[in-house]
């Protein structure tokens, strides 16, 4: 797939943020059968929230920022719309919430990688730390990176 010519932002408005909710629903909910009463979170209202918009101004993309402990980030809640994935949408948002991180003077960031996404993280420089876990009834891996 060619990559996508998106607009990648940090969440301004109620609308943005809606439209950011809505697309974790469909992919983490509805496609991967994760319990509705977890997603959103109570850490929603803590996160930065970072979004990705297509040329028709539609969601394709999101992640949160969250502060973990001093000078380390969590990176979380990435989801891509199912059409736009393999098209460059996650790098993006990945990279946004990067800047962010760097932004708030952070040093490091931890994200917990669901194990069929873990060659994307490895390809933005994370590194596994750890052994798999289960998380939402889905395997996942803790990743690290140094900013």
């Amino acid at each position: 797939m060619l990559p996508m010519n998106v607009r990648v932002k940090r969440v301004e408005t109620a609308a943005e943020r809606d439209s950011s909710l809505a697309l974790r629903r469909r992919v983490f909910v509805q496609e991967q059968g994760v319990p509705p009463e977890l997603e959103p979170d109570e850490l929603d209202e803590a996160a930065d929230h970072v979004l990705a918009l297509d040329e028709a101004g539609a969601c394709v993309g999101t992640g949160r920022l969250l502060l973990q402990s001093p000078g380390v980030g969590r990176v979380g809640r990435m989801a891509v719309e199912a059409r736009c994935r393999g098209a460059g949408v996650g790098a993006r948002v990945l990279q946004e919430l990067e800047r962010v991180a760097r932004a708030r003077g952070l040093r490091e960031i931890v994200l917990h990688a669901q194990v069929h996404a873990q060659a994307f993280y490895d390809k933005a420089g994370y590194a596994p730390a750890g052994e798999e876990f289960e998380e939402a009834g889905i395997a996942h891996v803790t990743m690290r990176k140094r900013l």
